[in-house]
């Protein structure tokens, strides 16, 4: 059969666009669809315009650490609508950026909605196309909430694309969007609330450093509602009036705005995949190890459309589409290595992780030995004034090598990606410690973390 493209790969983030530009490299015909502009939730609407953002409250809060220690900080604020602008000058160019780069490496780009009419064919907007291979690689959307009163919400997206920010905000969900907006809002003049309906917010981090963190956002004006269900929202002549249940009493307040920051789920609803034969769940597309439908070999799918154990990480989506490519183009059935993939929340100072966390350890049978720093009074944090910080690395007893590292402070996410390397490559911790470290340094104090 003769097909239109060697790959159409449907949805425009980095997954989508690693694997395009890499097929196109090796003369294929590829093609890219997205009904959103190019560029993806991170470079657009996540990762990368949150934290120029965060950058204005990283001003405020050094300055604040410095009071009375050299720096007055009376006066000191954020412009809103100027650090605004300064967010829109890095996003408004990369759509035309990626398209340009896409078009010069040969790939053909579309914009509009895919879907499914068969095994191999997808309809762009109602016009039919066949393709050998697709590449399913349409990320996440916000979990649906089923409450009354939540089209009052605004997603992450709405949240950074403010053009003035609210002085009393609620967030919806004990997790990184949650907790990361909140950091911000909480220098730029707000008084955030972040509500969570479990006991325990960022149930993927240390537990430990977890509640080290919530008590330094509430230093810094966050309460922090736990165990407690966002029921109704209401509008009111000044705002939002939310209903909540905590643990079986209910109580009301008032906000400026609601955020939800409670999930995240994969995009699929437009893609019809019945139509293709492809069986998905609440993951995303099932794949085998090697990124492919386990229903449907022409379908691969990568980064949050996918079922896979890798976290939902825009460097995790990056290499599942370098993956999927490389499968496709010389089929093969090389399963993506997620060892040593960190992850951090970029709150103030943020919390980092890599490798497993210290119950998971112990579930695995592994003899850890848990070495655990309060580095708030080290000279790194003691330089700059912060007094909120701390390490806690796990170690395999039999083998020297790390399994788990759990860091909370200033530059720390910086720190975990050396302690990623370790892990990726089987450095013991005594290899490690041989390192000499440029010093004064954060990166210096590895050495007595370990």
């Amino acid at each position: 059969m003769t097909y239109d493209y060697d790959l159409i790969v449907i949805g425009a983030g980095m997954a989508g666009v690693t694997a395009a530009n890499k097929c196109a490299s090796a003369w294929w015909k590829v093609a890219i669809v997205d009904a959103l502009p190019y560029g993806g939730t991170c470079a657009l609407r996540g990762c990368d315009p949150k934290k120029i953002l965060r950058r204005g409250a990283e001003v405020i809060d050094s300055a604040r650490l410095m009071r009375g220690k050299g720096i007055d900080d009376d006066g000191l604020s954020i412009n809103w609508a100027d650090l605004m602008a300064h967010k829109h000058g890095f996003t408004d160019p990369v759509p035309a950026q990626m398209e340009e780069g896409l078009s010069g490496n040969g790939v053909t780009t579309f914009h509009g909605t895919a879907r499914f009419t068969g095994p191999n064919t997808v309809a762009i907007d109602d016009a039919p196309y066949t393709g050998r291979h697709f590449l399913i690689a349409t990320g996440a959307r916000p979990r649906p909430l089923d409450l009354p009163g939540h089209e009052h919400l605004v997603d992450s997206t709405g949240f950074l694309d403010l053009p003035e920010l609210p002085r009393r905000i609620l967030f919806v969900g004990g997790g990184f969007i949650s907790f990361e907006f909140a950091h911000i809002a909480a220098r730029a003049g707000s008084t955030p609330v972040i509500l969570d309906r479990k006991p325990r917010p960022l149930k993927a981090f240390d537990p430990d450093l977890v509640d080290l963190l919530i008590d330094r956002s509430a230093q810094v004006g966050i309460q922090t509602w736990r165990s407690a269900t966002l029921t109704a929202v209401e509008t009111t002549a000044t705002g939002y009036q939310v209903s909540v249940d905590e643990s079986g009493r209910s109580r009301t307040a008032e906000f400026d705005l609601v955020v939800h920051g409670a999930g995240r789920t994969p995009e699929l609803t437009t893609l019809d995949l019945d139509a293709a034969g492809v069986q998905s769940d609440e993951d995303g597309v099932r794949v085998a190890a090697h990124l492919q439908s386990t229903s449907n070999p022409a379908v691969y799918a990568a980064g949050d459309a996918a079922s896979t154990p890798g976290m939902p990480l825009t460097p995790v989506a990056v290499f599942e589409g370098k993956v999927a490519a490389s499968n496709m183009l010389k089929g093969t059935t090389t399963a993506p290595d997620y060892t040593g993939v960190p992850t951090a929340v970029f709150t103030i100072p943020e919390l980092t992780r890599v490798g497993l966390l210290e119950d998971e350890a112990l579930a695995r049978g592994i003899d850890i030995n848990v070495r655990y720093s309060d580095t708030s009074s080290w000279y790194s944090n003691y330089r700059i004034g912060e007094t909120t910080a701390a390490a806690k690395i796990l170690i395999d007893r039999s083998t020297d090598t790390i399994v788990g590292a759990h860091l909370l402070g200033p530059e720390y996410a910086e720190l975990v990606n050396t302690l990623a390397l370790a892990m990726k490559l089987g450095l013991t911790t005594r290899q490690l410690k041989s390192m000499t470290a440029a010093y004064p340094t954060v990166g210096s104090d590895l050495g007595s973390m370990l």
